[in-house]
């Protein structure tokens, strides 16, 4: 029953780190995304490149500036998988 409840512990531990990895791109594609969204709104502009380019360089600088904080909490959660794994009896 253990390694049932270390399975289940280790299954929403990595949903949790993984929403907390992507919530930030997320909203920055979201943020701009609808700024854009109301720029063409105003001027009736209707170019597909004008929507989808800045969401694209939005999000590549938030995730550079970002980067060394997702690889911390990758790397923690890595370092306490592996020793719960470590301290876990199967049998």
């Amino acid at each position: 029953m253990e390694s049932l409840e270390l399975a289940i512990g280790a299954a929403q531990r990595a949903l949790l780190v993984a929403m907390e990895l992507s919530l930030p791109l997320l909203a920055v594609g979201m943020v701009v995304g609808f700024l854009v969204s109301v720029f063409q709104a105003v001027t009736q502009i209707q170019e597909q490149m004008l929507s989808f380019l800045p969401k694209i360089l939005a999000t590549g600088l938030v995730l550079l500036l970002l980067l060394p904080w997702l690889l911390s909490v990758i790397t923690f959660y890595m370092q306490d998988m592996l020793l719960q794994l470590g301290s876990a009896r199967f049998f």
